[in-house]
């Protein structure tokens, strides 16, 4: 099949996933829609739809509907952290390396950065990028361990990494809650910031939109170029494709296995940091935050291709949005977009979707590459005889 085609069969099969999961959705808020008749619950229900499709850009009132920026602004945002996740996984997931780390590793990285906030003073300029690349270093340490036990003794990457998000998330509890913690607070939380370790506001509107957008664009330019412009990305793609293949053709396979999980921990922690610098004065996590389970969807839309990660994040962030307007206007919960995320797993973890369709356009594809082959033999022969 052409690269046109495949790209063609992905978006389609990828929208049409959406398609089904929000007409899932939809049923779900007209069975707990509020009303006692069929047109009150399909009332309720369209003001739910409206609340979660066009309610995060547009605020909807007695006078109509108008566009505000700051709704923008709030998603774009919201984009940031699960931008860095959903590259971390791509690049894992490229070497078939199921590696669920991001989560834990996001928490990680943005504990060790706020650390280096806190207790390295340093200069304006210099402080925030040094505590940010901390973050990603002890994430990229962290991904070590289930990356050498995948290599060397063949342990499932996902349940180690799996359990990994659990143990990070109580250590960093542990040792806030026992040494770090500003006992003079109401709750736990660590000592505030120092001014040198904040990063810019893109926009002063307390949308909370940083300077780590830029970065984040840049990460997709460069995992974008490092996946398809270097030898190491084409080493890693080879390697999920058929790692058997890419052994016995001489390749390190070991150490693109480690070196795809370190990677993908790296930009976890780097986007742990950011999103932690950005947004926060702080440290405060408790639960782990979420974003990693949200980069597992966003790398299974974008289909392991960096470049396809900044939609399927702006997506994610505009459903998010949408579902939590729905809970504060419609009473819907706001949960659903679990549910959303769950049936877009599910149809594009399912193999034989629209596996019908795929073989039609196979077939059509090698049907036109030998006629083209027949045309080309044809005009040959005809300059031959002539």
């Amino acid at each position: 099949m052409t690269k046109k085609r495949e790209l063609m069969f992905s978006i389609v099969r990828g929208l049409l996933a959406i398609l089904i999961a929000l007409l899932v959705a939809t049923l779900l808020i007209f069975i707990s829609a509020n009303g006692d008749t069929v047109a009150e619950k399909l009332s309720s229900t369209g003001d739910a739809l409206k609340q979660m499709l066009i309610g995060p850009l547009f605020r909807m009132g007695k006078n109509g509907t108008r566009f505000e920026a700051k709704r923008l602004t709030d998603i774009l945002a919201s984009m940031i952290p699960i931008i860095f996740t959903g590259l971390s996984v791509c690049i894992m997931f490229s070497a078939n390396q199921f590696n669920m780390g991001a989560e834990g590793g996001i928490m990680l990285g943005a504990f060790v950065t706020a650390m280096a906030a806190i207790y390295l003073p340093m200069s304006a300029g210099l402080h925030p990028i040094v505590a940010i690349l901390l973050g990603g270093l002890a994430v990229g340490l962290m991904m070590l361990l289930p990356a050498l036990l995948k290599s060397k003794l063949d342990v499932s990457e996902m349940v180690c990494s799996l359990m990994l998000n659990y143990i990070v998330m109580y250590l960093i509890k542990f040792v806030l809650n026992t040494y770090l913690a500003d006992k003079s607070k109401g709750q736990i939380q660590s000592y505030e910031f120092l001014e040198t370790a904040k990063i810019a506001q893109l926009v002063d509107d307390g949308s909370k939109l940083s300077v780590g957008f830029i970065v984040a664009i840049a990460a997709v330019v460069f995992c974008g170029l490092f996946m398809y412009r270097t030898r190491w990305g084409y080493a890693i793609r080879m390697i999920g494709i058929n790692q058997a293949f890419s052994k016995y053709s001489g390749m390190k396979v070991g150490a693109i296995v480690v070196l795809s999980q370190v990677l993908g921990g790296f930009l976890a922690g780097i986007g742990g940091g950011i999103e932690m610098l950005g947004r926060y004065k702080t440290f405060s996590w408790s639960p782990l935050p979420g974003y990693g389970w949200t980069g597992i969807t966003i790398a299974i839309l974008a289909g392991n291709n960096p470049w396809f990660v900044p939609p399927a994040a702006f997506f994610m962030a505009y459903l998010s949005k949408g579902c939590d307007l729905m809970a504060t206007y419609a009473k819907v919960p706001a949960q659903l977009i679990d549910i959303i995320q769950g049936v877009i797993f599910l149809f594009f973890a399912a193999e034989q979707f629209l596996s019908k369709y795929r073989q039609k356009l196979v077939v059509k594809s090698a049907q036109e590459e030998l006629e083209r082959k027949k045309l080309e033999e044809a005009k040959e022969g005809g300059h031959a005889n002539a």
